[in-house]
């Protein structure tokens, strides 16, 4: 039995008529019959009496109109309850995110978002650009946000924000004499804070150093630290100088607790992506954090 079929013997049996039933379903009179017809093939029992002056169902018509409604009852509520839950913006979603979407780009649009979809809880897990990575591909996260492009069969990379990587030095005379001028020597000799291998920071960091000429182990390193703060910490009480986010170091050159250089330089330029996985549709709350990134940033591209 085809739900059509079961429509269009519902129709008859509700409107004792074919005429009727195929104007109601915009069907034609011929193709409503046809489908009865195979009903009572299929089933091997006559269902409608019919005769010119009026329609009846036989006993096992009468049967099968109970079911048929019923079965089709169902269908339109499962149709409903499906588009409800597609369409409710609510529920757990699950987001993973390298250090400095996680700790400065996410905390200036989740307390709006909040404010909109107060249904949703958002579950934020932090780790480096290769940790995402990972937990993306095991499912373990609807969307990952990272800081360095990502190729990985099942994942689609979509980029959403850009900003400029700075080198950050102690607000002390030392570095207050160079006016603003950062050099490759400079870089060389002082005590240098790096982030751990597998960040998209130092990826960043390291190309930029091998532009100029530097490579890493030509560095005084002072310390390999694990999170964007703990780098900004250690540059704050004298620990070192170290490349990291424009985003990250904004605050605290702004209060001056630390010296912001800029060198013009495309190595430093620095894209954020959205990672999402390409066999499974987005739930209605990662969907709607997707384009709400994508214009909430759109302008800072």
């Amino acid at each position: 039995m085809q739900f059509k079929q079961l429509e269009a013997f519902l129709q008859v049996a509700r409107q004792r008529s074919f005429s009727k039933a195929a104007e109601a379903l915009y069907l034609t009179q011929p193709t409503v019959s046809a489908h009865v017809a195979a009903l009572e093939d299929e089933l091997g029992t006559q269902l409608v009496v019919r005769s010119t002056r009026e329609l009846r169902l036989t006993a096992a018509g009468r049967v099968l109109s109970r079911y048929a409604a019923e079965i089709l009852g169902l269908c339109q509520r499962a149709a409903q309850d499906v588009r409800t839950a597609a369409s409710s913006i609510s529920g757990t979603l699950s987001v993973a995110a390298s250090t400095v979407p996680s700790q400065y780009l996410l905390p200036q649009i989740l307390p709006l978002l909040r404010q909109r979809y107060p249904g949703v809880f958002f579950q934020v897990r932090q780790g480096d650009s290769g940790q995402v990575v990972q937990w993306m591909v095991e499912n373990g996260a609807e969307l990952g946000l990272v800081g360095a492009p990502v190729q990985r069969a099942g994942l689609l990379c979509v980029p959403f924000f850009a900003e400029q990587l700075v080198i950050a030095t102690p607000n002390t005379p030392e570095y207050q004499a160079l006016g603003g001028q950062m050099t490759p020597e400079i870089l060389r000799r002082a005590p240098f804070l790096m982030r751990e291998p597998g960040s998209g920071t130092r990826k960043q960091a390291e190309q930029y150093l091998k532009g100029i000429g530097l490579e890493v182990k030509s560095l005084t390193m002072a310390a390999q630290l694990e999170s964007t703060e703990s780098i900004l910490q250690g540059v704050k009480n004298g620990l070192g100088i170290s490349i990291l986010s424009g985003c990250a170091a904004k605050e605290a050159a702004q209060e001056g607790k630390i010296l912001v250089f800029a060198p013009e330089s495309p190595l430093l330029e620095r894209q954020f992506y959205l990672l999402y996985r390409r066999s499974s549709p987005l739930s209605p709350a990662a969907a709607m954090l997707v384009e709400e990134l994508l214009y909430f940033y759109r302008d800072k591209m």
